[in-house]
Formats: structure tokens, C-alpha cells, sequence
């Protein structure tokens, strides 16, 4: 036993060491002097991906981005509008030659979707997308806006306030 403790004792004071400097960062960082005076900002995201890992990964990201202006006292407003060749990953049953391949990238983009509009955020699809990658409207989760035009989309919303954050 008091060989097998000597052996792993470095490991574990190594992970330890890790723990702690990565508990500690996290604590630490945050958006204060970007966000002094702001008490909600209007943002909308603009989605243009070729890939159903990376439009997982920013989906994912986009929640963390609406937890962590809550989590620094701003009240978010946000709006996604998704537009080009994105709206391919947005349903399991619109592409389903697609799944097979991309089932954990799908499952990730559900399950975003879902925790944006729990959190109150509109999420909009470009029917224009939607036309040209033959992606039939009615395979889209219900929690999905479908508009005219992306494009429009953006213009209105930021007509109204929001602030663009393109992303692709």
C-alpha cells in the first residue's frame, strides 16, 4: 500500500495543482470593463457554417455566451439567424443521408437549440437557405422561426438595436 500511495502521490498532486490553477482562472475572468454600464445587450447572431461539428460547436458556445452575460448581470436579448448551407444540420429528418455520419454533431445542435429557446432566444432560418439546400420547412424543430430572408432579418434586427455578431 505505502508503495502503490509513493507511486501515484506525484500524479495526484499534479492533478491537484491543475484542479486548483483551473478553479482559480475561471473565477477570475470575466467581461467587467467591456460591460461597464450595460445593463442588457441586444445581440444577433449571424450563422453561416459548411460543417455540422462547427455549427455544434457555436451553437453550444452561443448558450454559454447567453449564460455568461447573465452570470455578469447583463440581461441578454438575442437573436440567431441562420442562413447558407447551416440549415442542413438544424434537423436529423431534413438530411437524414446526413445523420448517419453526424449523430453526436446533430444530437449537440438539438439539444442547443432547445436551450436557447428555454432561455427566451429567437432563432431564425433563411427560407431562401432553406429553398436553395432543399431542406423541406416542415422537418425543422418547432422551436425554429422560418423568414423570407435572412438577410432582411438582420437589417430589421438591427434597425432595432441589436448588434451584429457574424459567425462562420
Amino acid at each position: 500500500m505505502t508503495y502503490l500511495y509513493r507511486a501515484l502521490r506525484p500524479l495526484l498532486v499534479l492533478f491537484l495543482l491543475i484542479f486548483s490553477l483551473n478553479t482559480s482562472a475561471e473565477e477570475t475572468y470575466d467581461d467587467a470593463v467591456a460591460l461597464n454600464g450595460i445593463n442588457t445587450a441586444k445581440a444577433v447572431f449571424l450563422i453561416d457554417f459548411q460543417t455540422a461539428k462547427k455549427t455544434a460547436f457555436y451553437m453550444d458556445l452561443i448558450v454559454g455566451t447567453y449564460d455568461g452575460l447573465v452570470r455578469q448581470k447583463v440581461e441578454p436579448e438575442m437573436v440567431v439567424v441562420v442562413i447558407g448551407p447551416t440549415v442542413k444540420f438544424l434537423s436529423k429528418t431534413a438530411n437524414p443521408e446526413l445523420t448517419f455520419d453526424y449523430e453526436k454533431e446533430f444530437d449537440s445542435i438539438q439539444a442547443s437549440i432547445k436551450e436557447l429557446h428555454k432561455r427566451g432566444v429567437r432563432i431564425e432560418v433563411c427560407a431562401i437557405a432553406t429553398e436553395v439546400f432543399k431542406v423541406d420547412n416542415k422537418t425543422l424543430p418547432q422551436e425554429l422561426s422560418v423568414v423570407a430572408d435572412g438577410f432582411i432579418s438582420l437589417i430589421g434586427w438591427q434597425a432595432q438595436g441589436y448588434k451584429l455578431v457574424p459567425v462562420f
